[in-house]
């Protein structure tokens, strides 16, 4: 079983950056595929990057260029820096984890509050 913690949410204004964290236990952090996603008020979750074997990565269209994910697999955690946010940029920020083999994320975060205000 794969538990997943986030943490590095808040309230920020337009321009400003944030990293969140995502500490995985209970699996090798490098046999897995880590994604955040993310979900606003009256919407629904979507994908927001991912990372996985060999460090690729993979970015929403509306991302790209401003958010990086990484990941340290000595601390079994994954990063998700956020930068030159904008207000649409706030959700509630999932992180999840599956096996590399399937398709669907198994695995999910609590999630973590971003808002930003303009």
């Amino acid at each position: 079983q794969v538990q997943l913690v986030e943490s590095g949410g808040g309230l920020v204004q337009a321009g400003d950056s944030l990293r969140l964290s995502c500490a995985a236990s209970g699996r090798t952090f490098s046999s897995l595929v880590m994604g955040w996603f993310r979900q606003a008020p009256g919407k629904e979750r979507e994908f927001v990057a991912r990372i996985w074997t060999g460090g690729r990565t993979l970015y929403a269209n509306s991302v790209k260029g401003r958010f990086t994910i990484s990941g340290d697999n000595a601390k079994n955690t994954v990063y998700l820096q956020m930068n030159d946010l904008k207000p649409e940029d706030t959700a509630i920020y999932y992180c999840a984890a599956r096996y590399v083999a399937n398709s669907e994320y198994s695995h999910w975060g609590q999630g973590t509050q971003v808002t930003v205000s303009s």
